[in-house]
């Protein structure tokens, strides 16, 4: 029998302590990754562990109500620990940048809860880091936010990844030509996002879906390497919606050609997410070695207006567990601080062993003054 004593020693399901050389590589690729951030001019943003229910409602269009860890404070409000950071920086950018115009560019680190323990072997706690630019709608904003998140990833060490990315106006172009109503729309994008096209085509064919807007949606499974297959896609595109969403992922390759890294960069069409904030571009990095994406993101033009600022915005969204373990399993060395020189003294030596250690420290040397054995 477990004692309580013996039972406090363990952490909860879902989260884990990190030391030694574990939290040393991990704050190493924070580093690298913050630093890329900043040579782009990003500046730092620290939103609280927890906010407000409403900040991550179903009218935001982010993570479910019952994914979420909640509880309530002395006033009797419910008050939710963040799933994820892009609602809380959208809130903090609408409060103090109410007037701004002028582009904005933020990045983060840290703690993100989702209450999904025994699910998959997921964790409930995950480290994320991640960048937002508002006050940008352009193309070049996109090209931007990849070419950061590519350059990031490439900082840590990682070479082989692929980004997909797509435009969630697409589909929705197509639901609105088809006439899909809201409840069949928001089913089959879970099909469609889950990679179920059996189940896809079987909801066309019993919702009566006419033939050529059922091979359209179904056509949007396909993968796509370039600008060529995705203009062959445009003269078939039902109307101006979905037109226009390709056609910005056409216009996002040339952007990425001048950046020279559209060789990480392949479209997908069927790309969607959970997170229904997402209004344009929409992409996700893989990797090898892990079973889920290393990072996502995407454009999400309507959520600031929520919180009172109509601003566009897009953002990313690095999952540091998933990249590290991603890198292990690569056997891509991480390189961090030597460990600290150990300097050792009896009791006749202690000051002369003492002053060489607060010299060392001076010229920033690590050093350790250890008692010597025997």
């Amino acid at each position: 029998m477990i004692s309580k004593k013996q039972e406090l020693l363990h952490t909860p399901e879902g989260v884990w302590d990190h030391y030694g050389v574990d939290l040393k590589e991990y704050r190493e690729i924070s580093g690298r990754i913050l630093g890329k951030m900043h040579l782009y001019g990003y500046e730092d943003i620290k939103t609280p562990v927890f906010e407000y229910f409403d900040v991550f409602s179903r009218e935001v269009g982010t993570t479910p109500s019952r994914e979420l860890y909640k509880f309530f404070d002395r006033a009797g409000d419910t008050l939710v620990l963040r799933p994820d950071f892009t609602p809380s920086v959208a809130r903090c950018t609408a409060k103090y940048f109410m007037d701004e115009t002028k582009p904005l560019r933020f990045c983060y680190e840290g703690s993100a809860f989702v209450n999904i323990t025994g699910l998959q072997g997921k964790l409930s706690e995950s480290t994320q880091m991640g960048a937002e630019l508002m006050n940008d709608a352009s193309v070049y904003a996109d090209g931007e936010m990849l070419a950061l998140l590519i350059e990031s990833l490439l900082g840590t060490g990682l070479t082989q990844f692929q980004i997909t990315v797509g435009n969630v106006e697409y589909f929705k172009g197509i639901c609105d030509a088809a006439g899909l109503d809201e409840e069949t729309e928001a089913q089959l994008r879970d099909y469609i996002s889950g990679k179920n096209y059996y189940a896809a085509e079987s909801l066309l064919i019993d919702t009566g879906v006419e033939k050529e807007y059922q091979e359209q949606f179904l056509k949007i499974t396909d993968f796509f390497d370039g600008a060529e297959e995705l203009r062959e896609v445009l003269s078939t595109a039902p109307n101006e919606r979905s037109r226009e969403a390709v056609q910005r992922l056409i216009d996002l390759m040339e952007v990425l050609r001048c950046h020279g890294l559209e060789k990480y960069v392949s479209c997908d069409l069927s790309l969607l997410s959970k997170y229904r904030y997402y209004t344009g571009i929409i992409f996700k990095g893989y990797t090898y070695g892990v079973g889920e994406a290393i990072a996502t993101g995407g454009r999400y033009d309507a959520l600031l207006e929520h919180f009172g600022k109509k601003a566009p915005a897009i953002g990313f969204m690095i999952g540091l567990d998933t990249l590290i373990e991603a890198l292990r399993m690569q056997h891509i060395p991480i390189h961090t601080e030597e460990d600290p020189e150990v300097v050792f003294y009896y009791e006749d030596n202690y000051e002369e062993q003492l002053q060489k250690v607060r010299e060392m420290r001076k010229e920033g040397i690590a050093a350790i003054l250890c008692p010597a054995e025997g």
